[in-house]
This record gives structure tokens, sequence and C-alpha cells, in this order.
């Protein structure tokens, strides 16, 4: 199901919600907290900690906080208006925004007597690809990230029309489709894995394709062609995977020719790397064999107590979503730090289970199976769409739209409950399941006992639900990586023993942290 796309029509179709937000402190409780980068990972933090009392000081370099999503996803899949929206509900807290302001020296920043430091500031350094012909094209030849943040900020706003571009990745979907858009009309992306392997997303290499781009793959890039100083095109060698008994895979040359495509640009987009110049070596920080900062990744803690890292800059390039969850648990381990307490005493996160049960044969869900396939994210029409960069193409479901989608959801949120001392074993469920995905049988050793379910259990990976004894001494065994959680087990059971509950997970935060005062 389309989670991603349901979530965004909750958001196009909201109110106000500024009721629902957490709201600026009533007092301060005098703890300082200095803030690396006003990016995803940084605004989580403050977002957490500000409206608990800590003054937070936002440091970036850009003059608009945002980080990464304002100044590399392009315009037509991230508007401004809604950076502009996000970033504004938690600069309200109150938080000291010092943009446009360089942080030099970590020693320096923790000398001004900040209690924590949380470092967010990215992987701001893409990969250069060192070729033969590399510096004699230079001109032509663009790192895509910072290519990508000089088309965000209007420093650029046009690229030759034979483009290349070098990498599989998020990023370098993104810049062929922002090429595309800038006066590229012949644009290639060339990858040196198969299309699988491809690191961008399943829907991001689609989108691509659908704007005209081909992504050609097995290629390895040996040189940079020029003239008189101007690129020409790229030399590549063409490859194939070959593995060894270990599964482990290498690239060789398949022997053929090499391929020569001409171009005016090249984007190489082949990787991201950290980059911490401004952090002093002799302040009691470790950094890895890869000049990666050593960090805790329960608690977000470095080897220097008060700083915490979080977000790219913690573990190397991965996506928002980590990001803010990083966010998250730095600001609970800052918030223990402020108040004296073990960062590895962190509070649960909250689970409830609620039976979905109404009447004698009544749910609260809708248990229809449906074998619809995913609907179609509406998008702007192609030709209109690539004539303006800051179009947005993916236009989102309407409300129609996201109901359909929304009634293909399997309910895997409802969970099957068995009741042991309710069940007569009269095998009803067992009679009504549609994927004979439940067995009662005697115990055994559970490698044994998956090959004698009424479906074998073929994946290791997903644990059986076993219940307790029985009367007759016999065991029900349900395969959850088979169960559609239709709950017509539980409408058939006639003594209760089954029954379907929603379950509720709600992660922890800074706030639910349990800490003296």
């Amino acid at each position: 199901m389309a989670i991603c796309r349901l979530k965004r029509v909750a958001a196009d179709y909201k109110g106000d919600i500024r009721e629902r937000l957490p709201r600026p402190a009533t007092r301060q409780n005098g703890k300082r907290i200095a803030l690396v980068g006003a990016g995803p990972a940084s605004l989580t933090v403050a977002r957490d900690l500000a409206p608990l009392g800590y003054h937070c000081v936002v440091f970036d370099l850009d003059r608009r906080a945002g980080g990464m999503i304002r100044s590399q996803i392009p315009k037509f899949r991230l508007p401004e208006s809604i950076i502009d929206e996000e970033v504004g509900y938690i600069v309200d807290l109150g938080l000291e925004m010092r943009l446009g302001q360089q942080v030099d020296s970590l020693k320096e920043l923790l000398a001004d007597g900040y209690d924590a430091v949380f470092v967010g500031s990215g992987a701001p350094r893409g990969r250069d690809l060192p070729i033969p012909g590399r510096e004699e094209a230079a001109a032509n030849i663009h790192i895509g990230i910072d290519w990508l943040a000089s088309v965000s900020f209007g420093h650029i706003d046009r690229i030759g029309r034979r483009v290349i571009v070098l990498g599989g990745g998020n990023t370098a979907m993104d810049c062929c489709r922002s090429a595309r858009r800038l006066g590229g009309e012949d644009v290639k992306v060339v990858v040196r894995s198969g299309f699988e392997e491809m690191k961008a997303s399943p829907w991001e290499k689609a989108d691509a394709m659908r704007e005209d781009i081909p992504i050609l793959n097995y290629l390895v890039p040996k040189e940079f062609t020029h003239e008189a100083g101007r690129l020409t095109g790229v030399l590549f060698e063409k490859v194939k995977a070959e593995y060894d008994a270990k599964g482990r895979r290498r690239l060789v040359p398949t022997g053929e020719p090499q391929q020569h495509f001409e171009c005016d640009d090249v984007l190489v987009a082949v990787g991201q790397e950290n980059a911490f110049p401004w952090i002093e070596r002799d302040i009691g920080l470790d950094f890895d064999k890869w000049d990666m900062p050593v960090v805790d990744e329960l608690t977000m803690q470095s080897t220097l107590p008060n700083v915490f890292f979080g977000g790219d800059s913690a573990f190397g390039p991965k996506n928002i979503i980590w990001a803010v969850a990083h966010g998250h648990q730095a600001a609970i381990s800052i918030h223990l730090l402020c108040q004296g307490a073990d960062l590895r005493d962190r509070p649960p996160p909250i689970v409830n289970l609620a039976s979905q049960k109404m009447g004698i044969h009544e749910w609260s869900y809708d248990n229809d199976i449906s074998i619809d396939k995913r609907y179609a994210v509406p998008h702007k029409d192609k030709f209109l769409a690539l004539r303006d960069i800051k179009a947005e193409v993916e236009l989102g479901f309407d409300d129609r739209l996201a109901y359909k989608e929304a009634e293909r959801c399997l309910n895997c949120d409802v969970q099957t409950v068995f009741t042991d001392s309710l069940c007569i074993e009269c095998d009803a469920c067992v009679d009504i399941c549609p994927v004979d995905c439940i067995t009662f049988t005697t115990n055994g050793d559970e490698a044994e006992l998956r090959t004698r379910l009424n479906a074998p259990a073929q994946n290791p990976t997903q644990a059986l639900y076993v219940s307790g004894a029985l009367k007759t001494g016999r065991v029900m065994v349900k395969d959850e990586d088979v169960c559609l959680h239709c709950g017509l087990c539980a409408e058939r059971c006639p003594t209760g023993a089954w029954d379907m509950q929603r379950f509720l997970l709600d992660v922890a935060q800074a706030e639910h942290a349990c800490c003296s005062h």
C-alpha cells in the first residue's frame, strides 16, 4: 500500500493543525543546546527539546533553514512552500536561528558554555571521479550535490543539450531530472551496477524513465574525453557481475569494445562523504579509520560526552526518515544528560492492544481482501512539467483515490490474539482460514514443526505463533508470514478464543524520559 502517498493526502487536506503541535515552553530550564546544521536531524532535536525549556541555538551556513531538503531536493519534488511551513512550525517554538553563520571550530563552540552540542551537518561533500581528463575538462564536470544546491538557490539555470549523469542513487535521479528541465535534451544516466542493484528507489527510477531518460547499466567510466580544454564525452568499459562462493559480487570486463558517449556536461553523483575539518582531533572526540566520528548507535553520543551526532553526519548518507529518528533519540539523550541521568535508561515506546470486536459478528475494521494493484499517483503533464523546474510533478491522490488506495490495506496493525484456555479445538478456524495458516498439531522442534503445518512455513525469518498446550495436548500454530489478518478465524470461533486486536505503537520522545527536576 502507498503509505507515503496516503500520508501526503492527510497533509494536503489538513486544516489548521497548530493546536496539535508542541507549544513553546512557558519557562526556560537554564540549559543551552547548540545545533550545528539546520537540517532534519537538528530541527528534530530542537522540536523535542525547545518545549521542555531548553534554549536551542541553530547554526547553518545557508541563510534559510532546511538543510539538504531545501538545497538538494528539487523543487519539482518538494515545493519550497512546504519546506517553509514545516520548518516554520519548529522555528516558532522559540529557536535562536544563527543562519548564514558557519561553525569553524567545535572547540570554540564548546568554550561558549553550551550544555550539549548536536552535530547534524549532513554529508556535504560529493565524491569526485579522478579519472583521466578530469582536470582538463573540469569546467563541464560537476559534482552532483553541489550542482543541485546551485540550481536550488538560483545560481545555475541552464545546462548543455547533451548530459551524462554518473551514478545510480536518488541524487543521480534528481540530477538527471533537473537537467531535463534546464535545457538537457539528451540526458543519460550511466551506472556501473545492474538496474536492480541501483540504490535509487524504484519509483525514482520510474519517474526518470517516464521523462525519457534512459538508464544504461554495467558501464564503468574510464576517461573524460576533451578537445582544446572542452569536454567532448565519456569513455566507458562494459562489465558484468560475477559472484564467488560466498555470494560476493565483483565487476569484471566483458572484453567488448569500449563505448564512447558524446556530451556537453557531466554530473557526478557517485556518492557522498562526510567532512569534519572544523572538528579538532585533540578534544577527546574519537574518529574511526574512515574518519567518521565514533557514535553510539543507541544514544547518538560521541566519545566526548556532551557532543552528539545524527543524520548523515553520524553514520553516513541514508535518508530523511533516519535523520529524524536519530534526532528523536539524540534529544532523549541530551535531556537525560542535562538531568544527570543514565543515557541508557531510556523511556520505552508506548504500546497498546485494543480489541476490535463491537458485537457478536461486528468488527470496527474492514476485512475485505482486495487483489487490486496499487493505484497510480497522478502526475503533471510531462510537456508542462519539463518546462518549469519548480512545477510540482507528483500531484498526489485526491480524496477519492486515497480512499480506494486505503481500502487495499491488509490491516497488518490488527493482530490475531489467541487465548489457550478458551479453545475447544473444534477446528472451525482451520476450516475457514483462506490461506491455511492455522494448524493444530503436536509440538516439536521449530525446524521440524514448520514441515508439518497445513501450509509449510518456508520463511525462517518470520517467527511462528505457537500457543501453550491445549486440552488434548496439541498446540495451535499460526504462520504469520501467510496470515492476511482477515479476522475470519475470530468471526467463526464459537468461544471467543480468537480476537482481533489493533496494535498501537507510540515512539518515545524526550518528554517521556523520567528525570528528576
